[in-house]
């Protein structure tokens, strides 16, 4: 299991030309699974993400977690 995760002011998933889903600021996570991966590795990747402090505080330091957040008022 591979992820890259980003912080976006805006993101969406186009399909032949059609917009599928978007959002406006948040996380944009690509994954890419594998048979080999396991419910328990998708969990842990969840509780990882979850977790990481990737979004500014309010000296600007990268110190929050997304559940830290309000998403309509956090900072890039």
């Amino acid at each position: 299991m591979r992820v890259v995760i980003q912080r976006v002011l805006k993101a969406s998933v186009t399909i032949d030309d059609t917009i599928h889903s978007e959002i406006d600021k948040g996380l944009l996570v690509l994954l890419g699974i594998e048979k080999e991966d396991t419910l328990d590795d998708a969990t842990w990747l969840a509780l990882k993400l979850s977790a990481m402090r990737i979004f500014s505080d309010e000296d600007g330091k990268m110190n929050l977690s997304i559940s830290e957040v309000e998403m309509a008022n956090f900072l890039l």
